[in-house]
């Protein structure tokens, strides 16, 4: 697998980045490459279309229906449906918590109603049900956050990938991550500053989520414009001996 941060901003876009968005594509017995999404926050389709062709996507596997996970979405059911050069000749699978289909239409607006069923097809998580797209196997996890959000375990030829969507510590994070060779993890507040539980993962309880779960390495992600990077950083590196960094725009990583 490789994958590719798009953007990494938490909450909204900052000035250096996109909202949640992660490219991971993968390699079928065949040759051909999958390519799926995990996320689509605001600001996100913008430098998606630097690296990847919006017509060649495969899925986009949503963890929660906030607008900076979710809400290019709309940009997206427009570059698909409309483009003059031609659609893609099948639905693009979607995968989202409760109310998905719902949600996007509400966002978009009603005249999307006759089309949005003709570009995505559009299907809800059930709590550690895998689905596989081409040669990639994917788990979602329901984890802990104000609105039903899910974390998303990727595997593919033994390799795997955890993603920790939005969430505080909690066991389905640790199973998610378990063995994993890279845990991308929000950090987005930061240890004696946020006291709010339920919501967010500090730098140091994604440390030790890494190291419980042994997972081989971890990436900081989700970082808002008000969160220190620097000082999440140094929190993750305090509980997890294994390598870790921040996510940056374009960085791209093989799993």
């Amino acid at each position: 697998m490789r994958l590719t941060i798009v953007g990494c901003s938490g909450s909204f876009p900052g000035p250096e980045s996109a909202a949640s968005c992660y490219l991971v594509e993968a390699d079928d017995d065949a040759g051909r490459t999958w390519r799926v999404l995990l996320d689509l926050g605001n600001g996100a389709l913008g430098p998606l279309q630097r690296i990847a062709d919006l017509s060649s996507l495969d899925g986009l596997l949503v963890s929660h229906l906030h607008p900076d996970h979710f809400i290019d979405a709309c940009g997206l059911y427009v570059a698909r449906r409309y483009d003059p050069a031609g659609t893609p000749g099948t639905p693009l699978p979607v995968f989202g918590p409760g109310g998905v289909a719902r949600r996007l239409l509400e966002a978009y607006g009603a005249d999307a109603a006759d089309g949005l069923g003709d570009t995505y097809t559009l299907q809800e998580w059930e709590d550690g049900r895998s689905v596989t797209i081409g040669p990639l196997t994917v788990t979602p996890r329901r984890v802990v956050h104000p609105v039903e959000a899910y974390g998303l375990r990727v595997e593919h030829r033994g390799r795997v990938l955890a993603y920790s969507g939005d969430t505080d510590a909690c066991p389905a994070l640790d199973e998610l991550a378990k063995d994993a060779d890279l845990l991308l993890a929000e950090a987005s507040f930061q240890e004696d500053r946020d006291e709010i539980r339920g919501i967010h993962l500090t730098g140091r309880r994604a440390g030790e989520a890494a190291a419980a779960a042994a997972a081989r390495r971890l990436v900081l992600t989700h970082i808002p414009v008000w969160t220190d990077g620097d000082v999440v950083l140094a929190e993750a590196r305090g509980a997890y001996e294994g390598p870790v960094e921040l996510a940056r725009p374009l960085a791209a990583y093989d799993i």
